[in-house]
């Protein structure tokens, strides 16, 4: 059977998907916006050397460029299984295909995506490279090379899908993508600030070396055939075809042993289920808590934002972010203070919309008539059980890194000040302007119209508590050393009166707003 039916059936199911929907026909657009920035600019950057004649970069350039493409196409499929669910092999559980007929179709149909043809656009400027530095043959045989590693790319994303379909169709496992997704996206500045000061000290030789070892393993031994012509080691080319070839072969028979299980799919979501605690207030401090209504609300606060993806992301998110951006700034030779205070002020923006991460759900509380200040102490208690642990690790991991630990004590004052100032002004926030988010697993999610408008008074109020403490910084500079004696309680004390002051605010607001408030979080009005 030919694999064009597969092919087809895929484009099919992308237009009919688009029929009648805008938001997924403005995904699409993006995407394949996305798609050709990644293909040009993959272009551009493996075609330099060629236009440069440096050989030597070209090796490393080619080489260790191949090899991280194909360490992506195994890694993305993973964190971001059922993107595209045409290629879900559960799909043909029912019908009597053979498998290499499956295999041979959805290979073709994987080959026809938006991913495959980006990165056969980007890879091309490797031919220009090797074709101005070994002639038309050696073209010819990158051009081979670059398919190889097309190939070779989408069968390992294929095979390592499959064999772990199973797994990743559980709700542990797309959580466990969700927190490694949110990391990276926490890593994005600080690697960037990492991989410049590691360049301007980098060992050139030894990558040199890196990228010559990985020449001659499946990673980057397709992207060097070309490589090994235009150098006069013909000899080399047939060995690493043949790394190459038995290496696809190796994934495709892979691929087709679990073939079986991912169109099965799984039997149980896990075998015991969510073991949930016999007491309400049993996470985290719970059992220590009150048995009270507050406690309560206290102990589902803490289990919210233990558990819950979209929460957890910006826990994570903010622990990278409170850390590695004031260390990247001590390393560049900055001061790491104002950096830290910084760090205060966007540790209380995730309450900014704390009704929206509940959407409906939220009409529980207004039933039982929960009163408003009830409310906003539970809330914002819970987040400060695990936001007052990464404020401390901040200001130690500061004055370890610049060298002064003396001020571990002040500049926890200042975060602990600073994060007591955003709460007194997000809180309030939090009850005139929620919006409802959109009902999505993905924790990045973001609600368009009115929702994307209200987001942006956020940053307002990070400027607002920047300003409100202000005089706390004046004073710190002012006292020197006498602060690093009363700056601890004295920051404990301005934050503890601008969060009692906002959150009395918010919630005499909340007493007469909760169905205004219930409205305004549920999704679809």
């Amino acid at each position: 059977m030919s694999p064009w039916p597969f092919v087809r059936l895929k484009l099919r199911l992308m237009v009919n998907g688009m029929r009648g929907r805008p938001a997924r026909i403005v995904l699409f657009v993006l995407g394949a916006v996305m798609a050709g920035f990644f293909a040009i600019s993959g272009y551009a950057i493996f075609a330099i050397p060629g236009v440069v004649g440096d050989a030597r970069a070209a090796g490393m350039l080619l080489q260790l460029g191949g090899s991280l493409l194909v360490v992506g196409w195994l890694v993305l499929p993973l964190i971001f299984f059922g993107i595209d669910e045409s290629l879900d092999p559960a799909r043909f559980a029912l019908f009597p295909l053979p498998r290499r007929t499956l295999i041979t179709g959805m290979f073709a149909a994987a080959l026809a995506g938006l991913p495959a043809l980006s990165t056969l656009a980007a890879t091309a400027g490797m031919v220009n490279t090797v074709a101005a530095l070994g002639g038309a043959g050696a073209a010819l045989i990158q051009v081979v090379g670059i398919l190889g590693g097309l190939f070779l790319c989408v069968a390992a994303s294929r095979a390592v899908t499959s064999a772990f379909a199973t797994g990743l169709r559980s709700r542990r496992s797309r959580d466990l993508a969700v927190v490694m997704f949110a990391v990276l996206a926490a890593l994005l500045g600080p690697l960037q600030l990492a991989l410049l000061a590691g360049a301007e000290r980098a060992d050139w030789g030894a990558f040199a070396v890196l990228a010559d070892v990985l020449g001659w393993t499946p990673l980057g031994a397709p992207y060097s055939l070309g490589l090994e012509v235009a150098e006069g080691r013909l000899w080399a080319v047939p060995l690493k075809l043949l790394i190459v070839l038995t290496t696809l072969a190796g994934l495709l028979r892979w691929w087709s042993a679990t073939l079986e299980s991912a169109m099965v799919g799984s039997v149980s979501e896990s075998r015991g289920g969510d073991r949930d605690v016999a007491s309400p207030t049993g996470l985290l401090l719970g059992r220590r808590l009150p048995r009270s209504r507050f406690g309560a609300l206290v102990a589902r606060e803490t289990r919210y934002w233990w558990r819950e993806t979209r929460r957890r992301a910006a826990l994570i998110t903010f622990t990278v972010a409170g850390i590695f951006l004031p260390v990247s700034i001590s390393l560049s030779g900055g001061s790491a203070g104002p950096m830290a205070v910084f760090v205060g002020a966007i540790a209380a923006i995730a309450l900014a919309n704390q009704f929206g991460y509940e959407g409906n759900a939220y009409a529980a509380n207004v039933t039982a008539a929960v009163p408003g200040r009830v409310e906003i102490h539970s809330r914002a208690t819970a987040h400060a059980f695990f936001v007052l642990p990464l404020l401390l690790l901040v200001a130690v991991v500061v004055g370890a890194v610049t060298g002064r630990p003396e001020r571990i004590a002040g500049d926890l004052g200042l975060l602990i000040a600073t994060y007591g100032a955003g709460l007194g002004l997000v809180l309030p926030l939090s009850v005139r302007a929620a919006y409802a988010l959109p009902e999505s697993t993905s924790p990045f999610a973001v609600s368009s119209g009115g929702g994307a408008a209200k987001g942006l008074l956020t940053f307002g109020v990070m400027i607002g508590t920047l300003l409100a403490t202000v005089p706390l910084q004046i004073l710190a500079w002012t006292l020197g050393d006498v602060w690093l004696w009363i700056g601890l309680p004295a920051g404990a004390a301005f934050g503890c009166a601008a969060y009692l002051i906002g959150s009395g605010v918010a919630g005499d607001w909340l007493d007469r707003r909760m169905p205004e408030v219930l409205a305004a979080v549920t999704a679809g009005r």
